[in-house]
């Protein structure tokens, strides 16, 4: 998954930006869940699973509810 279909699926769920962090990371804020998370910019290079695990788990998003938003 790239940053660009990552950020569009977060979008889907209410996460907004909320500013840019260090180096080529930004953090996203999910206003509902009142969760932050902070994920990669890395242009056109694939987010690894691991990190993909880690944002769902810090704004709180079940693997089911992020499934569907394909």
């Amino acid at each position: 998954m790239t940053y660009t279909e990552l950020t569009k699926r977060l979008k889907q769920l209410g996460c907004e930006f909320k500013r840019e962090g260090k180096g080529s990371h930004e953090v996203w804020w999910h206003p509902q869940r009142r969760r932050i998370t902070t994920i990669p910019h890395h242009g056109n290079r694939d987010i690894k699973e691991g990190t993909l695990r880690k944002v769902l788990r810090d704004l709180e998003i079940g693997r089911e509810e992020w499934e569907q938003l394909k």
